[in-house]
């Protein structure tokens, strides 16, 4: 038996092999966790359909996170599977391309700013709101959702999703003040840089993740699997006590100050 069993979880995220949120929920399932899944469009949904099979689900929900009636159906379509659930996973992010490249102010626009901003922070909260009468009631439930440093530093090429960030930490630590009666428990994980899909998208990322795997303490980038297994562990009733946190999995690097030459 896992230190999860028992538990069911709803994965926000999975687009393909690489995706933390698929190394999330390979850690989940090792530890016994019943999942479900959602998928943004029709594009994706048998790649998530095979992914779900791969660890003993048939639950895959459609969601586009910008459609407010959209994530209220997941919870609709999921209570004809679960009458209740433990763990909502949301590891969500967008911003539009061209706000990526360049400095900040290049690119920059009121509607990618407010998209990155919707679909990166607002969709964690639309999510608890909806889903939170689910979880009332479960012995230690756990929403967790994934950030990064360039919440709190710049980096090149991560301009908006920044501030994206910035906003996503502060909603976490609202989130777990407002539902921590509830006794539902809301984290971040801020992850080092691994090669997702979303990250292909940021200019410079390569540069970032071979300066991080320089100068990080440990030496090396983190991979899916690390961010799975914190994820799991927050998920738990190992972690009972901690909430409104941001915990840093990037082996170190956050703490450095002058660097390797």
């Amino acid at each position: 038996m896992g230190f999860l069993s028992g538990k069911r979880a709803l994965v926000f995220g999975v687009a393909s092999n690489r995706s933390i949120a698929w190394g999330i929920a390979q850690a989940m399932h090792r530890e016994g966790c019943e999942l479900a899944f959602t998928y943004q469009n029709e594009r994706l949904r048998e790649r998530v359909e095979k992914f779900a099979g791969e660890l003993d689900s048939d639950i895959v929900i459609p969601c586009n996170v910008e459609d407010d009636d959209e994530i209220e159906a997941v919870f609709e379509h999921l209570d004809d599977y679960w009458d209740s659930f433990d763990i909502i996973i949301h590891s969500i992010a967008f911003a539009p391309k061209e706000l990526l490249e360049g400095d900040y102010l290049d690119n920059l626009t009121r509607d990618g700013f407010n998209a990155a901003h919707d679909v990166s922070s607002y969709s964690l909260a639309a999510i608890a709101k909806a889903g939170r009468h689910m979880m009332q009631g479960r012995p230690d439930a756990s929403i967790i959702t994934l950030s990064y440093l360039g919440a709190v530093r710049t980096f090149p090429g991560y301009n908006v999703m920044g501030l994206a960030k910035a906003s996503l930490e502060a909603n976490v630590r609202y989130l777990a003040h407002n539902l921590g009666p509830e006794n539902i428990r809301v984290n971040a994980i801020s992850a080092g840089p691994i090669k997702t899909l979303a990250a292909a998208g940021i200019g410079g990322f390569n540069k970032i993740f071979d300066h991080v795997e320089a100068n990080a303490p440990l030496r090396h980038n983190v991979t899916i699997e690390d961010v799975g297994n914190t994820a799991a562990f927050l998920s738990s009733e190992l972690a009972s006590a901690i909430t409104g946190e941001v915990l840093y999995v990037d082996n170190g690097y956050h703490i450095v100050g002058l660097l390797n030459e």
